[in-house]
């Protein structure tokens, strides 16, 4: 940890601001190598995925609300997948498996992680760029080429890959089980792999740039809870997803090789095949020891975005910086011991379960301390209601309402019930799906001057928070209900069974909500797209916040600050300090500017510096006592 002097210094960084040669279209806004182009290039990537897996998402809504009902339309867009009108079992199961992969990896991950990453790691941390700009555009365009082959996945014969989206053997191990077994499985298994090569190389950039690269006085105790919540995600990333590559490799050598990794005593039809000594949970080892650190790859950034937007429209630090770490460490630690938690309904032996029970249980805590210290930030702050802040307010409501029923399903015995029922849809869909769209969505609202130089509309933002989270909460909370009652997940119609039939009615309110919740977001769209060319432009510091973002000229220049990088004084929640003059303090403004505001704890112990402020004080107080 570094000392806090009382006086100015000045960052001699010997870096060319403008050392950069003229760039072309395609070198400013193609094949760009500037972090802030990079992080648009995934923020809009996302958004139309995000757009495409809500369109997914609505298709199969519609089936289970009306499963008697025909609408021609849909043959004229799908063509054979929807003959008469009515999706077919095996491409509704299609769609389920795509909507969820876009929606884990392509969205949550890649867009959400990708474009916060990218624009805040330099510019929250004082630096020119990533240490490898060309490996980060690398990450970029191997992330389009997944997402390019995926969505092909759509035109072929077969269609796309259909074994959901966590494609568990033996469907995604036999090209020849199902139509979605063929070559769309296969294209999703090199899109997958093309997806962890982006998230690897941008991983280990995020991690070398913030232990190497940070500015002059900027320790890691003075870095922002964003920059704390990508560390360990990038970390999570780097050392899980290769797990997923092994088992992809494995699940190719079955498909194409005739091994017996995950295969074994299948029977096709009237044919016995000749796999034997292999088996399906090896995959779902392989698969739940990156999909549970997942789970947190997609939600660590939400929370740190939350935590930044909270505090600065709280007008008041963050409460419990330090344990905010922490948690954040014992989360990414805990994460990797708790995926056995998933497979509770395999066999696994009762000694083992209760392992994974324990460690399942225990990783709520730090969760809990985390919303903890926002509910107390946000207690009697000055609250500024901005469609950022509803929105990190409303990722808080849905981590807080999912995160409880994930106590149920942490429970073996409770989770047995209830594994591959509704109950687990509306679970992750909360604690992880809508929790981590309204984080990104904050980031958005919040950074959006930053990223383009201009405002969105707050009107537009108000309606499209309120109707989104309305109707997010319609759509998932009633699926808990059906969980309970022991709907499967998966089915393609509730009508099947009798028991399930009452809740037919259910899924029309479901729908209706998801058609309202997706209309909601063309006022977003519109907002953003619009406001990126006709909106208010923004000032240097439009929220007068105190990270070193706002430093930065509202002209975007490759190498960020136009002369030195500035130094950093303090850590970035200075806010309605007692004796300052504004409610805010930049890190960049050193102590000896703010000698009225300084308090003991500032300056971490630095003999020097207490003494100057002591002297300063006793001055006061003398020169208070001769006037009076």
């Amino acid at each position: 940890m570094s000392t806090i002097t009382l006086h100015d210094t000045h960052n001699n960084d010997h870096h060319d601001a403008h050392g950069h040669h003229k760039e072309t279209f395609i070198t400013k806004y193609v094949f760009s190598q500037d972090h802030k182009m990079i992080a648009k290039q995934f923020l809009i990537t996302g958004i139309v995925m995000a757009v495409i897996a809500m369109g997914l998402s609505i298709l199969f809504r519609l089936q289970l609300a009306w499963p008697d009902k025909s609408f021609p339309i849909l043959e004229t867009f799908l063509g054979k997948w929807a003959e008469g009108g009515r999706i077919k079992p095996e491409f509704y199961l299609a769609l389920v498996t795509i909507h969820g992969t876009i929606m884990v990896f392509f969205v949550l991950t890649a867009g959400l992680s990708g474009t916060f990453s990218n624009l805040l790691i330099p510019l929250q941390l004082g630096v020119r760029d990533m240490a490898s700009p060309f490996m980060n555009m690398l990450s970029y365009w191997f992330f389009f080429i997944a997402c390019v082959i995926m969505m092909g996945s759509f035109f072929i014969e077969s269609g796309p890959a259909s074994a959901g989206w966590t494609v568990y053997p033996p469907l995604s191990a036999l090209p020849k089980a199902i139509s979605g077994s063929a070559l769309g499985m296969t294209m999703w298994l090199i899109s997958m792999v093309l997806f962890v090569a982006s998230q690897l190389m941008g991983g280990i950039n995020y991690v070398t740039t913030i232990l190497n690269m940070r500015t002059k006085g900027m320790d890691l105790w003075k870095m922002p809870l964003t920059i704390w919540a990508f560390l360990l995600t990038a970390i999570l990333g780097v050392l899980s997803f290769p797990v997923l590559v092994a088992g992809v490799v494995l699940l190719i050598f079955d498909r194409s090789f005739g091994t017996s990794f995950y295969l074994s005593d299948i029977v096709m039809g009237s044919q016995i095949l000749p796999n034997e000594g292999g088996s399906p949970i090896l995959w779902q080892h392989l698969f739940w020891f990156l999909g549970h650190p997942e789970v947190y790859i997609v939600i660590m950034p939400a929370l740190g975005i939350s935590s930044e937007v909270i505090s600065v429209n709280s007008r008041k630090p963050i409460f419990g910086y330090h344990a905010m770490v922490y948690s954040l460490i014992g989360i990414t630690t805990l994460s990797f011991i708790v995926w056995g938690h998933h497979m509770f309904v395999t066999g696994m032996n009762p000694l083992l379960g209760g392992v994974f029970m324990i460690t399942t249980l225990i990783i709520a805590v730090p969760s809990a301390v985390k919303v903890f210290n926002y509910l107390a930030t946000l207690w009697r702050g000055n609250i500024r209601f901005t469609p950022a802040m509803l929105c990190a307010i409303g990722m808080v409501s849905f981590f807080i309402s999912g995160g409880l029923t994930g106590i149920w399903l942490g429970n073996a015995s409770l989770d047995i019930n209830l594994h591959d029922t509704y109950f687990v849809v509306a679970h992750f869909h909360l604690v992880m799906g809508s929790a981590a769209i309204f984080g990104m969505l904050a980031g958005v609202y919040h950074w959006f001057p930053k990223m383009f130089g201009r405002m969105m509309n707050p009107k537009l933002g108000y309606l499209h928070f309120w109707v989104t989270f309305i109707c997010a909460y319609l759509v998932f909370f009633p699926l808990h209900f059906l969980g309970l009652d022991g709907v499967p997940r998966r089915y393609y119609a509730f009508t099947e069974f009798e028991f399930m039939q009452k809740w037919v009615t259910v899924n029309i309110l479901v729908t209706w909500s998801a058609i309202v919740a997706a209309l909601a977001q063309v006022a977003f769209l519109f907002n953003f797209f619009y406001s990126i060319f006709k909106g208010k432009k923004a000032n240097q510091n439009p929220w007068e916040a105190n990270t070193l973002e706002w430093t930065t000229p509202v002209e975007r220049i490759h190498g960020n600050w136009p002369g030195e990088i500035p130094t950093v004084y303090r850590w970035p929640y200075d806010y309605s300090k007692p004796g300052a003059e504004e409610d805010f303090i930049p890190q960049t403004v050193p102590y000896s500017q703010t000698m009225a505001s300084n308090m003991p704890h500032d300056f971490e112990g630095n003999a020097e510096s207490e003494r100057i402020q002591r002297e300063w004080v006793e001055k006061q107080e003398a020169e208070k006592v001769r006037l009076d």
